[in-house]
């Protein structure tokens, strides 16, 4: 029962996490420290390693679940034009993860979540946003309609999802934060940050879950019951955390995250010094 109640704690912190531009990876960190993973026979470090990338899906459920009709191309409910700006849209989503799927394979082996790197960029990320939201202070965003999305755009985004590969970054973060830079609104930012998180966190579930299985790894009775509470309320967190996020943009900005980050950061140092996290 309590490897239950560690999955469900650490679904609820993935899908808080997941998608406000505050680091899944530094929060799940935090709480593998404190729930004692890995450890134990249920969760070795290659399960647990494979089990944080694959609840991921669960919170992309939310992002499915709540879009679902705007991002249907076959919905009877569109006419001819929304179902062509819909597939248009899906084809910027589709240029927009290409580089995030190049350099992910190339260097998926390789990145490791080195924890003075995680508080690092959970700092550097918070400054990044506290900077950027002083210089767009007084300017008007050129790109206020999701219609109005360019190939080019979508690349660009895509581009700067790359720095994600880097732990502690948040690829929703990367992806906000490069749209606002080209101009975007707050709420195209977010939202298009939203729709490219689907194929990619699709992708790197199948990438992860079939590395596990490749290198001999199975799931126990215990194991497949913690998956299964993982994805369950990383989908429902994600949902109420999403429908925050889009309520708290139309009045506010993303400078309280930016401190909030800088706040994680600098506890990840400390818990690192005394010992609580290695």
């Amino acid at each position: 029962m309590i490897d239950l109640i560690k999955s469900a704690i650490v679904g609820i912190v993935e899908g808080i996490t997941e998608f406000l531009p505050i680091s899944s990876t530094g929060h799940i960190i935090i709480a593998d420290a404190f729930l004692n993973i890995p450890g134990g026979p249920v969760w070795t470090k290659a399960f647990s390693h494979m089990y944080e990338y694959a609840i991921q899906l669960g919170a992309i459920m939310a992002v499915i679940q709540l879009y679902f009709h705007k991002l249907n191309p076959f919905s009877q409910r569109k006419t001819a034009v929304e179902r062509q700006e819909t597939w248009s849209l899906w084809f910027k989503v589709i240029v927009g993860v290409l580089p995030a799927v190049v350099v992910g394979l190339l260097f998926n082996d390789y990145m490791e979540d080195n924890i003075w790197l995680v508080a690092a960029m959970l700092i550097l990320y918070g400054i990044f946003f506290i900077v950027i939201e002083n210089y767009l202070q007084d300017k008007r965003p050129r790109l206020t309609d999701m219609t109005n999305i360019s190939y080019k755009f979508a690349l660009y985004v895509g581009l700067f999802q790359v720095l994600a590969i880097i732990p502690g970054t948040s690829r929703s973060g990367a992806t906000i934060l490069g749209a606002l830079l080209l101009g975007a609104s707050r709420f195209v930012a977010t939202e298009f940050s939203f729709f490219m998180s689907i194929p990619v966190m699709f992708g790197v579930t199948i990438l992860k879950v079939g590395t596990y299985l490749w290198h001999g790894g199975t799931f126990t009775g215990m194991q497949t019951g913690v998956m299964a509470v993982g994805f369950i309320v990383s989908w429902i967190v994600a949902y109420v955390a999403i429908k925050f996020l889009l309520d708290y943009l139309k009045k506010n900005n993303f400078k309280p995250f930016g401190y909030y980050r800088i706040v994680v950061g600098l506890l990840v140092i400390v818990l690192v010094c005394m010992g609580i996290i290695r």
